[in-house]
């Protein structure tokens, strides 16, 4: 009775009304641009430009704009859009998702709103979740756009500088959105506005948005420089890890994966070592290494988080399955792995700038996305990023069978009868792709499926371009693919000839993903635009997902399962008890991305005051004024700092002023203990202050000293933001021992973080000063003796 309450998942067919009353215009339109001219059809994107630049809205234009790149992507892809494609482009234009099944041709769907987008001349950026997919659609769509005269770019890793620049300056620019990242992060490390290639963000359309924004949104993007790492403290750290016993020197969430020593881990670690007191500043080191250990241990497994090949650690993709070429973690994991693992030490990675996705993303005016999976994410879309998911309609009813799943006693029981079940489709000659969570577990299937002497494909973190390919042949006749859930995303299986009389693609899934919309992404690989195919899950009760997060549900179930000689539990509950424990997972790691932003959001709001900054230095401002501005504003903050208003003077930190005052080039001052008044201590600092700063602009025709100034700054405030980094990150990692305090440790970090961030940004007012005043009167010096 309750279901009749609950909210409709779907999009209701009264909002897609109003997109289908833009699609009949757009369709009315068709016959007069058929008619021009490739000359005419061209000169159009000149005059809708005329149209946008007066001030048009894009809900005016979308019907000839629309019906304008309709019309090209017949002429030049010999591709005519669906009106369900032309639903998900107004959607996009919107700045929302389109949700649209696999095979439906959301790549066309893109060239629609970039198109209307672009008009603006502020460019818009095609986001794609790997190089291979970015370079494909702009050699393909972006003939489209090439052909109405509009400009494109590609943007991908290690290119040079000027290519980069090129790209950004095309009018539709295509990247993996990393990519995209990583070059805001490094414009504002650039020592001038010359070495920088991104302009200001407007719009942006990100392909596979969940995978973009969701999947990866786990790991923040860090631009990091090399530093050595302590060799000999790891390997000590790794060996103490490994004796440590969870639940008793250490606690370890399997949920959130959070790692934390406990008070006897603690007393270990000080007995091991000769330290007094963990806590102290000075053992904030010796406390990360030995965390890091045990992190290590506990979260990271071999095979399925990581390789090890050429003894290197090379890091595993979870979505994909695919080694992450280069990449490497940051903050000393990396080595504590190596550690483990008995391997050399390779360099540290200390984060010189660091953005999470989410920020990154929300920089960007007006957003939108495509996915085939994305209304089970809706609350998060749309509270993070502002967006909502709309439902594309089909081009073609969908036919695809999604069987109920098949839950197995044990692991052994769900592999024979996985391999039994692929067998009898293999005989038949029906295509059969599996599905696994991660390497490890496709070579436990690859295992099963040797003993009944069954030829397959395995993709095993290959080459993209071959994943790619294989993926593609994977509706053939007789085929059968192995791959994790996500291998080659973005990619249509076609079915071969005769296949459909077979029942199409068979997907058999494994194991149940940590997110439903993973499930469902690899159950959408079958019954594209209307091909018939079939999906089934096969499941165990020891599977990695009910081990970790139903883990007593299950030891109740136990007691009354019911089973066939196969070992098929008969449990009509079992459904319900795989539905909640994904439910609970999605949460989970909700909960979890909702706190990194959190934690994140402390920083961003530094990382805008540090990049503001860098900003005004690089385009020139007057540096004598900045450098006037940062003298006074470090006399003021530290006055104001050490005589807090709501404390006796008589607990005033009167020799932190001094020493502050005494560092710049001033005669010394004595402050009086007995002052009662901070406008009575500005006031000693007054006459000086005043013959600095008219000593400041004795040099504002002074080339050398002009020049020297933002180089000084600059370097500065990136030593500083690097040390400020570190220091946060060391005090993420400690907020955690607080957790037996009554405060709310995110209050901690944010009080504290702003704390530091302050006494970072009043040290580097200082230091510039100090230097550049210092610089000053070198010059003048050489001036007199010459």
């Amino acid at each position: 009775m309750l279901s009749i309450f609950k909210r409709s998942n779907k999009t209701s067919e009264r909002q897609l009304k109003k997109y289908r009353k833009v699609v009949d215009q757009i369709n009315k339109l068709e016959s007069t641009y058929e008619a021009m001219s490739d000359e005419q059809l061209t000169g159009m994107t000149e005059m809708l430009k005329n149209r946008a630049l007066a001030g048009e809205s894009n809900k005016s234009l979308i019907p000839d704009a629309f019906a304008v790149v309709r019309e090209a992507g017949k002429r030049v892809l010999n591709m005519r859009a669906f009106d369900v494609q032309l639903i998900g482009g107004i959607v996009l234009t919107e700045g929302n998702i389109a949700e649209m099944p696999t095979g439906e041709g959301k790549t066309l769907v893109g060239a629609f709103p970039s198109y209307i987008r672009a008009l603006e001349g502020k460019g818009v950026h095609i986001i794609t979740v790997n190089d291979y997919l970015a370079q494909r659609d702009y050699d393909q769509m972006g003939q489209i756009h090439r052909f109405l005269g509009l400009t494109v770019g590609l943007n991908l890793p290690m290119m040079q500088g000027e290519e980069k620049q090129q790209a950004y300056q095309a009018e539709i620019t295509y990247g993996v959105g990393t990519e995209f990242g990583f070059d805001y992060l490094r414009d504002n490390m650039a020592q001038n506005n010359d070495q920088k290639v991104q302009r200001p963000y407007h719009f942006a359309i990100i392909d596979e948005v969940d995978s973009v924004l969701v999947d990866e949104a786990k790991t923040p993007l860090i631009v990091a420089g090399k530093m050595q790492a302590d060799a000999d403290l790891h390997y000590i750290s790794a060996r103490l890890a490994k004796r440590f016993n969870k639940g008793i020197d250490f606690d370890f969430d399997d949920e959130t994966k959070a790692t934390s020593l406990t008070d006897t881990g603690i007393e270990k670690i000080e007995k091991a070592f000769g330290v007094d007191n963990l806590y102290e500043l000075e053992h904030q080191t010796l406390y990360h290494y030995v965390l890091q250990a045990v992190r290590a241990h506990v979260i990271f497994e071999r095979d399925v988080d990581y390789i090890v090949k050429d003894e290197k650690i090379e890091l595993v993709d979870m979505f994909t399955g695919r080694i992450m070429e280069g990449r490497t973690l940051s903050d000393g994991l990396h080595q504590a792995i190596e550690a483990k693992e008995g391997l050399p030490i390779t360099e540290e990675n200390k984060a010189q700038a660091q953005i999470t996705i989410q920020n990154y993303f929300r920089m960007y005016p007006s957003l939108s996305g495509m996915t085939g999976t994305a209304k089970t994410q809706e609350k998060e879309f749309r509270e993070v990023y502002g967006m909502d998911v709309i439902q594309i309609p089909t081009n073609r009813p969908r036919i695809r069978i999604d069987s109920p799943d098949q839950v197995y006693a044990t692991i052994d029981q769900k592999y024979k009868a996985m391999a039994k079940e692929v067998a009898n489709r293999h005989k038949k000659g029906q295509p059969v792709l599996v599905g696994t969570t991660s390497i490890l577990q496709s070579e436990k299937v690859a295992h099963y499926l040797d003993e009944h002497k069954l030829k397959y494909n395995l993709l095993n973190a290959k080459s993209v371009e071959q994943e790619i390919y294989l993926i593609s042949q994977a509706g053939q006749q007789n085929q059968i693919t192995v791959a994790t859930n996500m291998a080659g995303r973005g990619t249509d299986i076609v079915l071969g000839e005769g296949v459909a009389e077979y029942g199409g693609l068979f997907v058999l899934g494994t194991e149940k993903h940590e997110s439903r919309r993973i499930d469902n992404q690899l159950r959408g690989r079958s019954g594209r635009q209307g091909d018939p195919g079939e999906s089934r899950f096969f499941l165990s009760l020891e599977d990695d997902m009910f081990n970790r997060f139903a883990k007593d549900d299950i030891e109740k179930f136990r007691k009354k399962v019911n089973t066939d000689t196969n070992g098929l539990v008969l449990n009509v509950e079992i459904e319900e008890i795989t539905e909640r424990t994904q439910r609970i997972v999605e949460g989970a790691h909700y909960s979890m991305r909702e706190y990194n932003l959190k934690l994140d959001d402390v920083i961003n709001d530094q990382r805008k005051v540090v990049y503001t900054l860098r900003d005004r230095i690089l385009a020139g401002e007057n540096t004598l004024e900045q450098l006037k501005v940062m003298l006074n504003e470090a006399v003021e903050f530290v006055v104001l700092e050490s005589c807090p208003d709501n404390d006796s003077p008589t607990n005033w930190d009167f020799e932190r002023i001094e020493r502050t005052m005494n560092a710049l080039p001033l005669d010394p001052v004595a402050i009086p203990r007995t002052m009662e008044k901070t406008t009575d201590i500005m006031k000693l600092f007054e006459g000086p202050i005043s013959e600095l700063l008219a000593y400041i602009d004795l040099f504002k025709d002074n080339e050398r000293v002009i020049e020297m100034i933002p180089q000084v700054m600059l370097s500065h405030i990136d030593a500083m933001w690097v040390k400020h980094l570190e220091v946060m990150s060391r005090l993420k990692e400690g907020i955690g021992l607080r957790s037996y305090s009554q405060e709310d440790p995110m209050r901690i970090y944010q009080r504290e973080g702003l704390e530091l961030f302050g006494g970072h940004y009043q040290k580097l007012r200082r230091d510039i000063a100090a230097e550049v005043i210092g610089f000053m009167k070198f010059v003048t010096e050489q001036q007199d003796n010459q």
